[in-house]
């Protein structure tokens, strides 16, 4: 990777600091091929593998190729990228699964991109090699999923769930990390767009798994888990548009129950479905209260939104991530 160019006269920009992150879960038979073909990539980065309870030697496989192992107790993906991005120091860092289905080859061209147009994320969109490698739910669900986040929040990332990526240090340091498990992909996606931040996708060849390794992503149970995170997200980052849709429904059931009602007393002068004019007025007064709450909270998100934009600036971009030294 071609290292940034000096920024002040008489100093000369050291090259980025590189970690290239491994979370891992019983993936003993892939995790050396892994390891092996990113330390070829990128020589000068330091590769990091997190062993989440692997009860097949993972740990013991990755530390015998050269990675530096460490151990997450707490189960599940995002709780392994919580750690991870607490514990490590870098300027970049590139984040892989350890099952050998992402190409280590494309990560300088990741990191090239990062580094010269000063992105704070770039996906490696997956291009797949066979069938196999893809598989069809799989496929279906990522590009349900990945259309409702653009829906709501933009359409800048066509592979939302991709478990390849670069991050910038700003955007590692910046990030939340809220979610326990694979739903952490919608919110690297959420994070960026919410922020604006630079952002790009480079295609990367997806294999088929190796022999002897299985997928932990369950497309059922997982897809539930990313689609009720995509409504929780959707209900914090934009809750006046979630709210009003909310008191709109409210709105419509109370005057459809009420219109019988309302015909019934201009016909006769009366209200014998007394029970049901009772729950109609509370629908739509709940409708009212739900719009109240949507823009109560509109202003609260605002507020929020601020806040993170400004702590996300307090750290240093990619462009000037590089460590400089007199020359």
């Amino acid at each position: 990777m071609t290292a940034p160019p000096a920024r002040l006269a008489g100093e000369v920009a050291a090259a980025p600091r590189i970690a290239v992150l491994i979370p891992c879960f019983n993936e003993a038979a892939a995790i050396a091929t892994v390891v092996r073909d990113f330390r070829a990539a990128l020589p000068d980065a330091i590769v990091y593998v997190y062993d989440n309870n692997s009860t097949d030697g993972t740990a013991e496989v990755a530390r015998a190729a050269g990675a530096v192992v460490r151990r997450e107790p707490l189960q599940g993906k995002g709780n392994v990228i919580r750690r991870m991005f607490a514990d490590i120091e870098a300027d970049f860092y590139v984040l892989v699964d350890g099952d050998a289905t992402y190409d280590a080859a494309a990560a300088p061209a990741m990191l090239e991109r990062a580094c010269q147009e000063g992105l704070d994320m770039v996906t490696g969109v997956r291009v797949a090699e066979g069938g196999a490698a893809y598989r069809r739910g799989h496929r279906f669900g990522n590009r349900l999923l990945t259309g409702l986040v653009a829906f709501v929040f933009g359409n800048r990332v066509s592979d939302m769930l991709s478990g390849y990526r670069v991050f910038s240090r700003r955007f590692v340091k910046s990030f939340p990390a809220l979610a326990s498990g694979f739903e952490t992909e919608t919110e690297f996606t959420v994070h960026a767009l919410e922020l604006a931040m630079p952002i790009g996708e480079v295609p990367v060849r997806y294999r088929e798994r190796p022999a002897g390794t299985a997928s932990k992503l369950n497309t059922i149970r997982d897809g539930v888990r990313i689609l009720r995170t995509i409504v929780q997200l959707v209900k914090e980052e934009r809750p006046l548009p979630f709210f009003s849709i909310a008191a709109g429904l409210l709105f419509l059931f109370g005057v459809l129950l009420f219109w019988p009602v309302l015909l019934t007393y201009l016909e006769t002068g009366f209200v014998p479905r007394l029970p049901t004019a009772i729950l109609s007025l509370g629908l739509v007064l709940l409708s009212f209260l739900s719009l109240a709450c949507g823009l109560i909270l509109d202003t609260v998100t605002r507020g929020r939104r601020e806040a993170k934009r400004i702590a996300y600036l307090a750290i240093p971009g990619p462009l000037s991530s590089a460590r400089v030294r007199d020359a």
